[in-house]
């Protein structure tokens, strides 16, 4: 049974390591991988970064969703500016930023966007190993202090897609 954490932070960037440690410690708790929760905390931060750096909405929150469904992790960053969707460019070498989304599109296995009807929500998911699939009590969960929403049955895919080139 798919498991999912939901948290909001502000949309400033002081904010962003709050949004990582919270991915690590949930996927802590679930049992990930300390190497497939480091690859999640950084693809958290690259999409919560992207989100307050682009997002136009003053006092806008970010909802950050983290969902653990059998063999995959589904990562997925909104907020409010649903007009404005990532676009990738490509970055010059003394360029300071820009380079989010490659680093994306080279750590998950897929990524896309889906403009929701108030939001933008930008995903990504990683593909776990057998490794990751079980924790220490061999289930999905292991038992702990936050409470836990089931996802529905059959999630909807992103009704968007915009892939970009490494």
């Amino acid at each position: 049974m798919p498991v999912t954490e939901t948290f909001r932070v502000p949309k400033r960037r002081r904010n962003v390591p709050e949004a990582r440690q919270r991915t690590r410690e949930a996927l802590a708790e679930w049992g990930v991988s300390d190497e497939t929760t480091e690859t999640a905390a950084l693809l958290v931060s690259e999409l919560v970064a992207n989100a307050v750096l682009h997002c136009r909405v003053s006092y806008a929150q970010v909802q950050v969703v983290l969902t653990l469904d059998d063999a995959e992790l589904t990562l997925e960053v909104s907020d409010p500016d649903r007009d404005r969707v990532p676009r990738a460019h490509e970055s010059a070498p003394d360029d300071e930023g820009g380079r989010g989304l490659a680093l994306v599109e080279a750590l998950s296995d897929d990524w896309g966007w889906r403009q929701d009807a108030y939001t933008k929500c930008v995903w990504a998911r990683i593909a776990l190993e057998p490794s990751d699939a079980a924790g220490p009590s061999g289930s999905l969960v292991p038992g702990g202090a936050r409470a836990r929403t089931a996802a529905p049955a059959e999630p909807e895919r992103p009704a968007h897609h915009d892939r970009v080139s490494p």
